[in-house]
């Protein structure tokens, strides 16, 4: 780094570890500053290669800065900002700490323009969000941690391993587009490495695992950093790779299928964001001009407007402890201003005109279009009217209307509606001038979203979806059931492997292992350290011990000879040459 840029990530990681040693207000002002302060330093920042340092023959690079990681810096200091003001309230300086290192990790992936600053921060990320869920500390939540830990440590593994058989293949570490090595193993390790942390089904049950059990606030920010960090990693690397395309298209219709089944109110958003982020994934992989445009600004428009999602259902846990659908209803008496800003967030999400979403997913599914993929253009509006049933509809209504389930509640604290106010502006602004946020996108854009065409066609998508959900309300009811995923294959594979361990092999260590051990490799390790023993006593030992005796007798004859008079030391010299002349002589 240089005296003139600062890393804005490193003013997160640094400062979190700060704020434990301020107190009262002077810490709460360094909440906000601290993101604040990385928000302008991106703002300020021009394009360019900053923070170049050489290690083991490679150019490590900390600041790439050009136009895509500048987008997402915008946006990730953004929400850090947002998602600080949401927890002012909050007591627990771990929290903190782990929140703030963890906006400043996404960050350092942003601006990475090697593998191995890259790598660094993608396993700071890991350590850092699982502490956003074991910091709940509640026995569901810790074992959601450490699975969430696990996974990521496995991702982490696989990424490593791309990057070393992409080092000794290239001899390079620099970090660009991937598509002359496509096919290779390296090229295959890193891309699943990118796909887990985007949660591409299979690979993604850690989110809707991991994701309800955080803590309130930590929720908010692990909305935004995980699964948008490995976005902007594809667009880098793997922009218009075919298989994308199909992911993320199935990853959209996956993701919404499982919120049908969902009645915990944070999991079913964690559902959403799958289905969402399939959008990107899927624009990546189309990888066209207009596709990366797309899945650039939807994942700026979801960041925020997932984020104010997660905030309203955070302040119903927060003020009521609920989390099921089936136990709320009737919260719209004391919760009006909650209800308020969580919709103007499922507006944005379910791609209402005049809201963020209408003007970034839009661009994904035209895209789409554009290169004649009809089936791909079904799925993904098919899974557009799925999130407006279940995020736009479902949620709320059975969250803050439906049956009155008795239960009075009040208002979050008010730090945490001015983030959710802060929030909902940003879905407003954005969907209402389109162009603060192109003009900052990666490639030109030329993509008109407000025309007669699209805005009629979307309201009546969403009109019909509205009347089907009316009409269909009684099969609609969240039933208190659990949904199996994916995750499920890991949790019954890891608990045979604990039976197997504890179980047959500890009897076979014990029993046949361990008499090998005892006769081939225990008996003649001591007995072999036995000998070397005595040997060591009674040879070496004593042998030392007499060169030492004699050493002692011939130091106390030379005392006694050093009198002090001449006339003795002449006498000893004489004796000495004598002595010398008759081994001469019979030497001879």
């Amino acid at each position: 780094m240089t005296v003139e840029w600062v890393h804005p990530g490193l003013l997160l990681i640094v400062g979190a570890w700060v704020l434990p040693f301020l107190k009262g207000e002077v810490k709460r002002a360094a909440m906000l500053i601290l993101p604040a302060a990385a928000l302008i330093d991106c703002l300020l920042m021009t394009p360019g290669t900053y923070g170049v340092t050489r290690f083991l023959g490679q150019d490590l690079v900390f600041g790439r800065a050009d136009r895509l990681s500048l987008v997402f810096s915008y946006v990730f200091s953004l929400m850090a900002f947002l998602g600080m003001v949401y927890a002012l309230h909050v007591e627990d300086d771990s929290q903190h700490v782990a929140a703030l290192t963890y906006a400043g990790g996404a960050l350092g992936v942003t601006f990475a323009g090697d593998f191995l600053s890259l790598y660094v921060f993608w396993e700071l990320m890991a350590i850092s969000s699982a502490l956003l869920v074991l910091l709940r500390r509640e026995s569901s939540a810790v074992a959601a941690g450490f699975r969430y830990l696990l996974v990521h440590i496995f991702g982490g593994l696989i990424l490593l391993g791309g990057i070393v058989l992409h080092w000794s293949e290239t001899g390079s570490l620099a970090f660009g587009d991937m598509g002359a090595y496509s096919g290779g193993m390296a090229w295959a390790l890193i891309l699943v490495a990118f796909l887990l942390n985007a949660a591409v089904p299979p690979l993604g049950a850690w989110l809707s695992d991991a994701y309800p059990e955080a803590t309130v606030t930590g929720a908010v920010f692990m909305t935004a950093f995980t699964t948008k960090s490995a976005v902007y990693a594809l667009i880098r690397g793997f922009a218009g790779t075919e298989l994308l395309v199909w992911l993320g298209a199935a990853m959209a219709v996956y993701g919404v299928v499982y919120a049908v089944l969902e009645n915990d109110a944070r999991r079913l958003l964690a559902y959403h964001i799958i289905s969402q982020v399939g959008y990107m994934v899927c624009g990546v992989g189309i990888g066209t001009a207009l596709a990366t445009n797309g899945a650039t600004a939807h994942a700026f428009a979801h960041i925020l407007y997932k984020a104010l999602l997660f905030m309203g259902a955070g302040a119903v846990l927060q003020t009521t402890g609920l989390r099921k659908l089936s136990e709320m209803g009737g919260l719209y008496k004391t919760m009006p201003v909650t209800l308020g800003l969580y919709m103007i967030g499922a507006f944005a999400i379910s791609a209402v005109p005049l809201f963020s979403g209408f003007v970034s997913k839009s661009m994904v599914i035209a895209a789409a279009g554009e290169v004649h993929r009809p089936v791909i253009f079904l799925m993904l509006t098919l899974a557009s009217a799925g999130t407006f049933l279940h995020t736009g509809l479902k949620l709320p209504y059975y969250m803050f209307f439906g049956k009155d389930s008795g239960r009075r509640s009040q208002e979050p604290p008010r730090n945490m509606l001015v983030a959710m106010g802060l929030a909902a502006v940003a879905c407003v602004l954005i969907g209402v001038f389109p162009g603060l946020l192109y003009e900052r996108l990666p490639n030109p854009v030329d993509f008109v979203p407000y025309t007669l065409q699209h805005v009629t066609s979307t309201l009546g998508m969403l009109g019909f979806t509205a009347l089907g959900f009316f009409l269909l309300l009684k099969q609609l009811d969240p039933e208190p059931t659990i949904s199996l995923d994916t995750d499920w294959f890991y949790r019954r594979g890891s608990a045979g492997v604990m039976e197997l361990v504890q179980g047959p092999l500890a009897r076979l260590e014990f029993g046949f292992v361990g008499e090998i051990y005892e006769f081939v490799i225990r008996r003649p390790v001591l007995g072999a350290a036995n000998f070397f023993r005595k040997l060591d006593t009674f040879v070496v030992d004593s042998a030392i011990v007499g060169v030492g005796r004699s050493t002692q007798t011939l130091s106390q004859v030379l005392k006694t000879m050093v009198s002090g008079n001449a006339q003795h030391y002449g006498l000893i010299m004489a004796a000495g040459i004598l002595i010398l002349l008759a081994l001469a002589i019979f030497i001879q």
